[in-house]
Order: structure tokens, then sequence, then C-alpha cells
């Protein structure tokens, strides 16, 4: 019985510690003006996390705003 418990146990904490990996996030910002659109890399993000976590933190990044260029979006995607 001891023997089962060992590898029941064993077996849940493989499967919690596998799902955490490396997960890049790569953004870009976005400037729509009157003369068309224009994108520009703006920063790559690496999240150690399961998919659903890395996902929810790459999301996070992204915002809207305005700076010299005129308005613009960011919009990240997970790689």
């Amino acid at each position: 019985m001891k023997k089962i418990i060992i590898i029941g146990l064993a077996l849940v904490a493989t499967t919690m510690f596998s799902c955490k990996k490396d997960y890049t996030c790569k953004c870009q910002k976005i400037h729509t003006t009157s003369n068309g659109t224009t994108t520009t890399d703006d920063g790559t993000y690496t999240f150690k996390d399961n998919k659903a976590g890395a996902s929810s933190s790459c999301n996070d990044q992204e915002y809207t705003g305005t700076d010299l260029q005129g308005d613009y979006s960011r919009q990240c995607d997970l790689q």
C-alpha cells in the first residue's frame, strides 16, 4: 500500500512541475495614421509558467496610447 501511495505522489508531483516551461511573448506597436499603418517590434518577454498563465501574462502587456508618432495599439502574441 505504501508503494502505491509513493508512486501516486511521484506522478502528481511530476505532472505539476512538468507543465511549467519558458514561453516567449513578442510585442509590436501598431501606429495607424492617415498615411497607413506602421508596425514596429516593441519588446520580447519570457514567462516561466504553464501555457494558460503565460498567455494571460502576455495579454497583460497589451495597451493603447499616444506618442510622438500618434495613436498606437500594442499587440502581444505568445510564440
